[in-house]
């Protein structure tokens, strides 16, 4: 589906029935216009994050207070993590791309539940709301940081039940995408369109829509019981009333950890179905590639234990957690050499999207391989809790599932609106966007390294040289 060429464009958008208003745009199941209400929602939710993101730099550019005090940045950050994670790059292809090119791509009329797809929106714009709710309401935003670990969860002043029960609203929305989408896939086939004749993006949707199908229910539940806990005092995680915090971590990253592939596999979809095209040249070792994605969304959810190294877990353990989360390494190992074969010697034309597909590769293979660190029991312990873990996780999260989402957006926005972008503009963007983003993250490796933890309001002086250019 290449969208090369210039000026308007068949769009998918003229076949989707009558009716132009707001009205009819929200009360319509058509599964192109809930892809368009959602890639609208989220990149306004996006706008919201970078601006929180961009105060805590602020605040960071210099030791001791900037513009805001500790209660406040713990606020900020708090609501970064939440509205990026949870409202961004955990639904941005699935929900919006994904909704919209789905059943194209498979010769489907529609999604297998058009009414709950809408539905889906309709939770996540009331999960969205509720998280911008609680920034409005007496007592303040949460200021729990988006894993609302215990004990702090439960005793804070702030309104973390309304960011807890977001987080919850916006679990059931991507439960019901994900419903969709496998039933979709196994049902609404077009005739002679067999698994292995699928689109590689569609084999990573469905992928990914298995992991939010089984993993988001826990975190749902988790979420749902630490709001318990802060209205009746019950005790399930609380050690002061006779709770256990490490089930809460354990539980938490049941699910938060394959959500990290509920953001990248998607991406990875993109880059499958974009390389090619831009490449001229058929994808090489296709199987390897579909089958590389049911390997990642299984292994995945078996390595979550590895954000626990330091609580405690028995030596058994914590060899076999790290033992899994070097495994997981190996299907995304595939689909990086895979990708590489399929460039080589083809006949490449760098247009934006292609542009955006390389950094991701670049990018995620930088987050992939310092996350291997990471999985090493004794470099572990020393970065634990710091700067490294920022970077790493910003490495893979927006500069894989970030850098995904603009490939997309480059690659299908002219198909989806009719309309072709400013091809100049956009290298210049993604120039801009990737040494921007290097420059931000790279330095806090090196902060990692020499000890600076992550969440701190204040630091010492010897830290400021890359607090600055990270600000810059």
């Amino acid at each position: 589906m290449a969208i090369k060429g210039n000026g308007h464009e068949p769009s998918y958008l003229e076949y989707t029935g009558k009716g132009k208003g707001l009205k009819a745009w929200i009360t319509s199941t058509d599964h192109k216009r809930i892809g368009i209400l959602y890639l609208v929602s989220l990149l306004s939710f996006y706008v919201v994050g970078v601006l929180f993101g961009f105060l805590m730099r602020l605040e960071l550019i210099a030791p001791g207070r900037t513009i805001m005090d500790p209660q406040t940045y713990n606020q900020i950050f708090t609501l970064h993590g939440v509205i990026m994670i949870f409202l961004f790059v955990i639904p941005g292809i699935p929900a919006a791309f994904g909704n919209f090119f789905l059943p194209i791509l498979i010769g489907a009329k529609d999604v297998a539940f058009p009414r709950i797809n809408l539905l889906s929106w309709y939770l996540f714009v009331l999960g969205g709301l509720l998280a911008v709710l609680s920034i409005l309401l007496p007592g303040g935003p949460a200021d729990t940081g988006w894993t609302f670990y215990i004990p702090y969860s439960v005793r804070s002043g702030t309104n973390v039940t309304y960011a807890l029960m977001a987080a919850f609203v916006l679990g059931f929305s991507s439960i019901l995408t994900g419903l969709n989408f496998v039933t979709t896939v196994h049902r609404l086939r077009a005739p002679g369109m067999s698994w292995f004749k699928m689109p590689l993006s569609i084999w990573s949707l469905y992928a990914t829509a298995w992991v939010q199908v089984l993993a988001t229910p826990i975190i749902g539940i988790t979420l749902l019981l630490v709001a318990v806990e802060r209205w009746f005092g019950v005790g399930l995680f609380d050690p002061a009333l006779g709770g256990d915090p490490v089930l809460f971590q354990h539980l938490f990253w049941i699910y938060s950890h394959p959500a990290v592939y509920i953001m990248i596999l998607p991406a990875m979809g993109v880059i499958s179905e974009i390389i090619p095209v831009f490449a001229r040249r058929t994808i090489f070792g296709y199987k390897f590639i579909a089958f590389s994605s049911i390997g990642i969304a299984l292994f995945g959810s078996l390595v979550w234990a590895h954000h626990m190294f330091t609580v405690g877990m028995s030596d058994t353990a914590q060899l076999v957690f790290s033992l899994l989360t070097f495994l997981v390494a190996i299907p995304s190992a595939i689909k990086v050499f895979n990708w590489t074969a399929t460039l080589y010697k083809g006949s490449i034309d760098l247009a934006p999207p292609l542009l955006f597909a390389l950094g991701f590769i670049f990018l995620f293979s930088i987050g992939g391989f310092t996350g291997l660190f990471q999985g090493t029991l004794a470099v572990d312990i020393q970065v634990h809790d710091t700067s490294f873990v920022v970077a790493h996780f910003h490495y893979v999260m927006f500069g894989g599932t970030g850098f995904g989402i603009f490939a997309a957006m480059h690659y299908w926005l002219p198909k989806m609106f009719g309309r072709m972008y400013n091809q100049k503009v956009a290298k210049v963007a993604f120039w801009i966007l990737f040494t921007g983003f290097n420059v931000l993250y790279f330095p806090m490796f090196i902060m990692g390294w020499l000890g600076m933890p992550r969440r701190y309001y204040d630091y010492l002086p010897e830290f400021h040289i890359y607090h600055f250019i990270s600000t810059i």
